[in-house]
């Protein structure tokens, strides 16, 4: 007897034939015609190779493997109830859940210690796992329920894919306390003059920055491309490379900065996850402590400026 293909729905019936020992109140109770029972009852007794119930002036008694199987279908159907209310409920203080985030070492660095602190107070079993998906891969990762989200840049996303933005920053010009050009407006020329670092995650292209100057007919040296602003700034500190960087970093890692000789555009995080997570109580949950986060760094950066 294989058991593996066999619809659920055909257990509901089942246990309602046997509460009530009658195919018509059985209908009833599960939504369905009398002929539709009679029908999944047809299919049960083709399954377990049994008449299961046997009609008799008392109602449909059941069979003793029908007396049998009885208590394992409830349990299994109690299971199933109690796994779909559980999904429609999130209690973040009892919750053991792991959520997935793609993310920069830039956005950990703002979003985590103030996640953590949420967490530790409102979920304390709630664990974060942090990793950079490559941005090709995303949607996929996100549809296939490997990712639960991704902060990033604006992404070129499959329509299935849902974000909002979570903050914006301008970039700067961005060097050590000290730095020979930290007393004087930057020109384009001295811009030019100096070594640079840039922060990309990917092997090679082109930032907005050389974007800027490409159209220009303009190049600048970098010395130094890597993937992560926090290991950058400490070869900032100690040398007198610039590097572009949003203003919220220079700010937080005491860097001297200035305006960009060159106008680019601004710099946007945006928060992405699935839309089959969109109703999801936990994946929305956390979305808002996410947000909440973001909009908090926004308000306290407002009245520092």
């Amino acid at each position: 007897m294989n058991l593996s293909k066999v619809d659920l729905n055909l257990f509901i019936v089942f246990d309602a034939i046997y509460t009530e020992a009658n195919l018509t109140r059985a209908g009833q109770i599960v939504g369905i015609t009398q002929p539709a029972v009679s029908n999944a009852l047809a299919r049960l007794r083709e399954t377990f190779n049994d008449p299961l119930f046997v009609r008799t002036a008392q109602g449909m008694v059941p069979t003793p493997m029908a007396q049998n199987i009885i208590g394992s279908v409830r349990n299994a159907l109690q299971l199933l109830r109690v796994s779909v209310q559980e999904s429609r409920i999130f209690n973040p203080a009892q919750a053991n859940k792991t959520f997935r985030i793609s993310m920069t070492d830039l956005t950990e660095a703002v979003v985590l210690p103030l996640l953590f602190q949420r967490l530790r107070r409102l979920a304390p079993q709630v664990q974060i796992e942090s990793f950079l998906s490559k941005r090709r891969e995303t949607t996929k990762e996100l549809a296939a329920g490997r990712l639960d989200f991704a902060v990033d840049l604006p992404l070129n996303t499959d329509a299935q894919v849902r974000h909002v933005k979570l903050m914006d920053d301008r970039y700067v010009c961005a060097m050590r306390q000290g730095h020979p050009l930290g007393k004087e407006k930057i020109s384009i020329e001295k811009y030019l003059s100096q070594s640079h670092v840039q922060i990309s995650s990917r092997r090679s292209g082109l930032g907005y920055v050389d974007l800027a100057l490409g159209k220009m007919g303009l190049q600048r040296k970098i010395a130094l491309r890597s993937q992560h602003y926090l290991m950058a700034s400490t070869v900032i500190e100690s040398t007198d490379m610039l590097m572009t960087a949003p203003e919220r970093f220079a700010r937080r890692h005491g860097l001297h900065y200035a305006d960009l000789p060159v106008e680019v555009p601004a710099v946007e995080t945006h928060l992405y996850w699935h839309e089959s997570t969109d109703q999801d109580p936990a994946n929305r949950w956390m979305r808002e402590q996410i947000i909440e986060i973001c909009q908090q760094v926004s308000r306290n950066e407002a009245k520092t400026a």
